[in-house]
């Protein structure tokens, strides 16, 4: 691992003496998300259960030469009904998280949504990126930038809470939440400035909590103190957030691929609101970002349980 990339050693580090978490690995009918399943469980991360239909995942683990034999398959004949058997597998308590495999996202994701059978919560559900960025001095989270396209100021207060919640479970006591949107002023030509005004008023009235936010901040004030004292902002927020929140996916998806592909930035990703972690990865993962999406699913996970008592 490059010495620059420090937020996933740190990451792996709190996990090491933690139990692995029971997963549900969902379709893993691909080299890449089976490898990633087993690798996440030779790190002792997860106990994983394999969803999906059984012959078809012998033959991918034979073909990538990897040994499967002291693993539970839940046996389903597509990719569909291993998202329902993955979601009744949480719902029953038998897994404590899911991991996707080499099924679409919107696949998953309408098994977990849905109403009578799925395990939605009063919190609406959101995705969020953990970044590792080089040239940054710490984690950066962003969201949303896979679930919710256009989100309404509700649903951006729930996205926002989620991603507070998870940046306590990584041991940010009280993260900075910068809220983007084109420019650090509030105008009605540019929506997202004041949905990002209102969200920071709601929570001066602790309609959120357990952060300090700060917005709207165009990106380079939000993230460069430079920038922030060039344009005369007085933030506690501007300059060093933990978090940013995009004003919708389109301009989140892109900042993160920007981020990987021009800056080196190494990203995993977590779904929040459900009732279970959801380590949400893409085809073009590495297997170092799989493991790295369990493993915040595991502090999640313990971190949700320490609340609850």
């Amino acid at each position: 691992m490059n010495a620059q990339h420090k937020a996933f050693q740190k990451l792996f580090a709190r996990n090491r003496r933690l139990p692995p978490l029971p997963m549900a690995v969902v379709h893993p009918c691909d080299s890449e998300s089976l490898r990633g399943a087993l690798d996440a469980a030779r790190h002792r991360l997860i106990k994983p259960i394999l969803v999906g239909p059984a012959a078809k995942i012998h033959r991918v683990a034979k073909a990538a030469g990897l040994n499967i034999s002291g693993y539970e398959i839940v046996s389903t004949e597509h990719s569909h009904a291993a998202a329902e058997a993955a979601v009744a597998l949480a719902r029953a308590g038998h897994v404590e998280g899911l991991m996707k495999g080499s099924l679409h996202t919107d696949e998953l994701m309408s098994a977990v949504v849905a109403e009578a059978t799925g395990l939605r919560t009063a919190r609406r559900i959101s995705h969020v990126f953990l970044l590792d960025v080089p040239a940054y001095p710490r984690p950066l989270l962003i969201t949303d930038a896979a679930i919710n396209i256009y989100p309404d100021l509700e649903t951006k207060r729930d996205i926002v809470q989620n991603a507070i919640d998870l940046a306590h479970a990584l041991g940010i006591a009280r993260p900075r939440v910068a809220i983007l949107s084109a420019l650090e002023t509030v105008t009605s030509k540019i929506p997202s400035t004041i949905d990002a005004a209102a969200l920071c008023k709601m929570a001066d009235r602790g309609q959120i909590t357990g952060a300090l936010l700060d917005g709207p901040l165009a990106f380079d004030n939000a993230i460069s103190d430079v920038a922030r004292r060039a344009k005369h902002i007085s933030s506690q927020v501007a300059g060093r957030p933990d978090i940013l929140m995009v004003p919708d996916l389109e301009a989140g998806n892109m900042l993160v691929k920007q981020l990987q592909y021009l800056a080196g930035a190494r990203a995993a990703g977590i779904v929040l609101g459900a009732r279970v972690p959801i380590a949400l990865t893409s085809r073009a993962d590495s297997t170092e970002a799989r493991i790295a999406s369990a493993a915040i699913a595991v502090l999640l996970r313990t971190h949700v349980k320490k609340v609850r008592k």
